[in-house]
């Protein structure tokens, strides 16, 4: 008899990933600069004697939403959006360069300048911006980051460094687990001189809660008709046993 029951086991796992990533994107709706993920579901061909009539599903998260998020006034000095396709560079855990689009910046006790989620922010050198003591911080619409040492003068502003800021245009990219994007394969994108920001504006989550909803709903209905394909299995098993059985 044919292993039915090996084809809805990977219906339902897909399908049980599937709503993982979902959730995860209803769950960030409000994150700052957060990009939905994309699920894409393939099928498995097995091949060989009796095979042709089997196919596994599969489940990959390849890529994710690139739309622009909606941008909102904030009045906050260290708050920035790209109204571009630009990216901001911040260095990953491991070290690396990798490209983020959430621009509510802090300052951190160390005095590195850092995303809301922690990461450290690139400047034109490539590193990580490092802001002195200052009684004022502003960033202009190129990213130069300035700042008003303690007792300066607020008239004569210093620049510290300039946001790095990146264009994805030509290179393959993804999205890894801590939410940032980084090139496939390794390597880093070219500096964007063009690149614009505006200050005290924040871009939210492109997450659409109405679709979200719709997409789990109709991934729910997928996996009931998995289960009982499952339940199908149960069933003829025990069908074909009671057939066979001999009399007592």
């Amino acid at each position: 008899m044919d292993k039915l029951i090996y084809t809805a086991a990977s219906g339902l796992k897909a399908r049980m990933a599937a709503q993982a990533v979902i959730a995860n994107n209803m769950a960030n709706a409000s994150t700052i600069g957060f990009r939905a993920e994309r699920v894409n579901f393939d099928s498995l061909m097995l091949n060989g004697d009796g095979l042709d009539t089997r196919t596994s599903a599969s489940e990959e998260v390849k890529d994710f939403d690139r739309s622009a998020g909606t941008i909102i006034s904030t009045g906050r000095n260290l708050d920035i959006a790209i109204p571009g396709d630009q990216w901001i560079a911040v260095q990953a855990t491991d070290g690396s360069e990798a490209y983020t689009r959430r621009g509510d910046l802090n300052v951190s006790a160390s005095g590195v300048l850092e995303t809301g989620d922690g990461f450290p922010v690139m400047g034109s050198g490539g590193a990580p911006i490092t802001v002195p003591p200052a009684s004022a911080i502003s960033i202009a619409g190129d990213g130069t980051l300035s700042i008003v040492p303690v007792g300066g003068d607020a008239k004569n502003p210093q620049v510290v460094d300039r946001i790095k800021f990146v264009s994805p245009k030509g290179s393959d990219t993804v999205k890894g687990l801590d939410n940032l994007v980084h090139v496939k394969g390794g390597g880093v994108l070219p500096t964007d001189e063009d690149a614009k920001c505006e200050s005290g504006m924040l871009e939210q989550s492109n997450v659409n809660m109405t679709q979200a909803l719709v997409d789990m709903i109709e991934n729910q209905r997928a996996y009931e008709v998995q289960a009982n394909l499952m339940k199908s299995a149960k069933d003829m098993d025990e069908s074909g046993a009671s057939t066979m059985r001999m009399p007592s």
